[in-house]
């Protein structure tokens, strides 16, 4: 198994692609410690990934808070004995409007949480990552990074700064042995994007395949990519498979967007 001893951290754990990078991880052999703000469905998800709760750890956690980041990191440690890898998924994401609607607090808000939160969850692991001679961390963008898809500029715009923050990261911290590469999904079939395409197809009055062809048929794969393939992407990432990759982003979407 690719992750076999080593223990994975991933932030933002909730029914889609956290507790899909999660499980994904799990099935490789890694130990992991799932966070995330809220308690009672951070309990759940590790009871249903691992009943025997030998392998994964719940720990309440808040990206914004550095304190908070660091107790995460420490129980990691306490634990399991190291921190090898860093999922961040942990994001905001409604900053949605144009120039002249947007809420500019919510921009600042979606700044704050996902590139300073992501520095804050980084920060926390650098250093036991370091004492271990390496490790991976995997951050999650948007590809509303490249392709503009209104009303998400807010949302793309703090997923273009982490995308920048990636490459000043790889760089420094390359020479520790620490990976630092972004997966870039687009629109992922899970628990979010179903409801989405099932509240357009009540709405007018359309079928769920109607829908799904109208988002996919551009795609080159002529499908929706689903939360796991992304976390799939992410466990790579984690992996000595991807030893020699660092600073790069992965488009992980049917072929919607080609670059």
């Amino acid at each position: 198994m690719l992750m076999n001893g080593k223990t994975a951290i991933v932030t933002g754990v909730g029914v889609g692609l956290g507790r899909e990078v999660a499980a994904a991880l799990l099935e490789q052999g890694a130990r992991v410690v799932i966070a995330a703000r809220s308690g009672e469905r951070l309990a759940e998800v590790a009871a249903e990934l691992d009943p025997t709760g030998d392998s994964i750890l719940a720990k309440v956690a808040d990206i914004s808070d550095q304190a908070s980041c660091d107790e995460l990191a420490a129980a990691a440690l306490e634990r399991f004995g190291s921190v090898d890898a860093l999922v961040q998924v942990a994001a905001r994401e409604d900053a949605f409007g144009g120039v002249l609607d947007a809420d500019l607090e919510r921009w600042s808000q979606a700044f704050e949480t996902n590139v300073v939160g992501a520095m804050h969850a980084i920060r926390s692991c650098v250093p036991a990552m370091k004492e271990a001679g390496g490790g991976a961390i995997v951050l999650v963008g948007s590809q509303s990074m490249f392709k503009p898809s209104l009303p998400q500029a807010g949302y793309g715009a703090s997923k273009g700064a982490l995308l920048t923050t990636m490459y000043y990261l790889a760089d420094e911290l390359g020479p520790e042995g620490i990976r630092v590469n972004t997966v870039v999904p687009s629109w992922m079939w899970g628990p979010n994007v179903e409801m989405f395409v099932d509240f357009r197809a009540k709405n007018e009055n359309k079928t769920r395949e109607e829908i799904l062809g109208e988002i996919t048929g551009s795609f080159a794969l002529r499908r929706m990519t689903e939360d796991r393939e992304v976390a799939d992407a992410a466990a790579f990432f984690c992996s000595d498979l991807s030893r020699g990759i660092t600073g790069q982003n992965l488009l992980v979407n049917c072929g919607e967007m080609m670059r």
